[in-house]
Parts: structure tokens; sequence; C-alpha cells
């Protein structure tokens, strides 16, 4: 899954009030008059798993023979901006897809179809992984349906680990350090070389300690947004991840996991290990501008918790389908939904897209491919981002980033960085949305 640019949404509220308007008395489509549903789903299913799409439609239109479905693809840079226009012009399509850190502020603002009532119509409800879940819901609503997700993992050099004495995987954060000691004796000596390649702007990878160590970003209480970063839990995790990062990495502490791109680092051979995505792996053996020399070489184990035999909670990104206020064809677009997220729609997925489904009870499905297990593990233990209206601004302001590079640059200390993020958290959560 490639790494999405988030941007703010500029909802106004003018916007609301005819998104809404349009939508008044539209519940019930007139299936009668209905001869089209559109569908805006984003590039990557046209190019990894078009034949998912393909079978949903032909699915959808075996049951509905005189509706066509309308399927645009579309770009992460821009179709927020499209989106936005569409439902201020009442041309927004009747089923899109979010990136699941873009729903909370068009959940907020009632410009999604509340599917609450339609929950256990959908398949495999029961089992949807938590994170996705969350960011389909809001104030305890359902507004959009889960559809896949991307975890992380950590990558690695089987044969450096075995020249330095690490014997199998890591089963707790214990043994992962003291692997990583071992890495940056035998090869420490290589100029700026890493056991473990953590950039210090590098938040996803590093929020799952907080979340290890029984902490949070932040929290709703009373009716306000709490940044609670600098909870003892917290800044216990965050020590934690400052004496690994310390110890086993020699990456820049003001760069970040994308820029330049950690996989092609790994690639260039002074690197024991990332945390990466499952599209990192490939990547970095990729001919162009990787080593494919690497690929019998390497391997991927889900990242371990300071709990033994426990895995790391992670943060779940990916993607998830709702239905705009302003459908008209609502009805249509709830089916078509049901078919392209079933069970045998997400086993294609699993199985043509390599991406890891919406329920757990496919996880399975891909136990057997070393370059697809450790991600699917992973996301069985995850967590996601506060779903406040106001997240997108934390984001944009680069609150998290800022943290941690004060902290592995010595600017700070954990205690103080965390309470300024938790700070500043709690002021952006807090503010109007308008």
């Amino acid at each position: 899954m490639k790494r999405r640019s988030i941007g703010a949404l500029a909802l106004a509220a003018a916007l609301l009030v005819s998104a809404v308007a349009a939508s008044a008395g539209s519940s019930k489509p007139d299936r009668q008059s209905a001869t089209k549903i559109v569908v805006w789903l984003q590039n990557d299913a046209e190019s990894g798993w078009k034949q998912v799409v393909t079978s949903t439609n032909d699915a959808f239109r075996a049951k509905h023979g005189d509706v066509e479905v309308d399927v645009q693809y579309q770009t992460w840079g821009d179709h927020l901006t499209k989106l936005d226009a569409a439902l201020a012009g009442g041309t927004a399509p009747d089923v899109v897809e979010f990136g699941n850190t873009e729903t909370t502020r068009y959940m907020a603002s009632k410009l999604l179809q509340d599917l609450t009532t339609q929950t256990k119509s959908f398949p495999n409800s029961s089992t949807w992984l938590r994170a996705l879940k969350e960011s389909c819901t809001y104030n305890g609503r359902l507004y959009c349906v889960p559809y896949y997700a991307g975890a992380r993992a950590v990558i690695y050099r089987k044969d450096q680990y075995k020249a330095a004495g690490v014997k199998g995987t890591p089963k707790s954060l214990a043994e992962f350090q003291a692997a990583g000691l071992k890495l940056m004796k035998k090869y420490g000596k290589q100029r700026n070389y890493s056991a473990l390649y953590f950039p210090g702007r590098y938040v996803w990878a590093s929020m799952p300690f907080v979340y290890d160590y029984g902490g949070k970003i932040a929290e709703k209480k009373g009716g306000r947004w709490q940044g609670t970063l600098d909870s003892p839990k917290a800044v216990q995790g965050l020590t934690k991840l400052k004496q690994i990062v310390t110890s086993l990495s020699r990456a820049n502490k003001t760069g970040d996991e994308a820029n330049p791109q950690q996989s092609l680092v790994f690639s260039k051979g002074r690197v024991g290990s990332f945390i990466g995505n499952g599209w990192e792996w490939p990547y970095a053996l990729d001919k162009k501008v990787g080593n494919p020399s690497l690929a019998k070489s390497m391997g991927a184990y889900t990242m371990p918790s300071h709990t033994k035999g426990k895995s790391m909670p992670a943060f779940l990104g990916g993607s998830d389908v709702a239905v705009p206020v302003t459908s008209k064809n609502k009805s249509l677009a709830y089916d078509w939904i049901r078919i392209f997220t079933s069970t045998s729609s997400m086993r294609q997925l699993a199985t043509i897209g390599k991406q890891i489904p919406n329920t757990t009870s496919l996880l399975s499905v891909n136990a057997k491919n070393p370059q697809l297990a450790p991600f699917a593990n992973a996301s069985k233990s995850s967590f996601f981002v506060p779903t406040a209206p106001n997240w997108v601004k934390v984001e944009n302001a680069k609150v998290l980033q800022n943290m941690l590079s004060s902290i592995f640059t010595g600017r700070a200390t954990v205690k103080s960085a965390a309470k300024r993020a938790s700070d500043q958290i709690t002021r952006i959560l807090n503010q109007p949305t308008t």
C-alpha cells in the first residue's frame, strides 16, 4: 500500500447545508428509475485488484440487471478536492473510497450516510478489524464500511541476523533490543550502519510504543478532547523508544521514513532492519531503484511487545467505502458495497491484490506467504488515531513529528516534549471545526 498524503479538508458550513438539504427525502432510492450508480475508487484498485471490482460489478448486475455500475478511478492527491466540489454541486458519487484517516471530518459534518441500522447486513461486520471499524465510527454511529488495511512489521536481513548470532526472531521487546545490540557489535563499525533504521520523525512506527505500554495519543472526556501523550504510561513507551533508537539507529533524527524512502536505504546494505509496510518489501527489491540480490536474505516478523509472546499494537492504515448523504440510490449503493466487501471479494483481495482483508476471519488466507503473513498478523493488534473532527489539523501541524525529533535530538526531555505535544493536541482538537 502506497504512502498517502493527507491534506486538510476545507469543508465550509455552506457545503454541509447544501449536502444535507440535497439528501432530504432521498434515503430510499427509486429503484424503478435508477439506471446507474457511480462508484469512486482509488487507482490502487485499478492497478492492483481490478478483477475484484469486475467480479463485484458482474454479481451486482446479475442481481440488478437494469442498473449500470460506473466505476471512476481517482488519485490520492486530489480526490477530496473533487469530492468536496461534487458534494457542493450535487454530483457526488453513490459510493466513495476514503483513506481511513480521512473519514472523521466527513462523518462529523454529516456528509456520509449513517449506516448504523444496516451494520449487520454487511458481511463479516462482527469480525471487522478493530482499527478499521474505529475509522468508520463517530459518536457511536457507523458511517462507512471497512475495505482493506495496511500494517507495519519488522523487515530484516536474515543473513545479518545469523552472522551476528541472533537465533530466530525476537519474541519480546527486550529480545528485539538485544538482537539489535548484537548487530551493532558485528556491523556497527560500518559508517552509518543501523541495526534498526529509524528516522526521527517516523510517527507510525513510534506511536505503537505508546499504545504497547498502555498509553494513548488523546482521549475524549466530558465532551472535550484531552492530549494524553504526557501520561505516565505513554511517557514510559516513549522513553523505551528513545533507548532503542539511540542505541540502534543512525538514521537522520530530523528526517522521516519517506525521504529518503527507507526500504531503498535498506537495499543499500547498511541496515539490519526497519519497520515498514508490506509494499516496502518488494520495493526494496525493485530492479530499477532497489537491490534484487537481497531476495533470499530478506524476511519479516511482527514487532514484538514489551510483554513476551505478544505483538506490539500496529497503526492500521487502509481504506473504507461510504455512501454520501446526497446519493439518490442508497439501497443500491449498500448492495454494491455488500458484494464488494463480501467474503469472496475479500479473499480475492488478499490473494490477487495481496492486501490485508477487512476481517480477522480471513487473515489466515496468506498465512503461508512469508511476504504477507507478518503484516496480516500485525493487524490483529491495532490502534487508530483519535476520531476527532480536527485530527487532520494535528497532522498538518506536525505535532507528533516535532515531538519525536525533539526527543531524539535531545532538545527536550521525553516528559517535556510529550507535555508540549499533549497541550498542542488538546488545544487543536477542541478548536471550532468551522
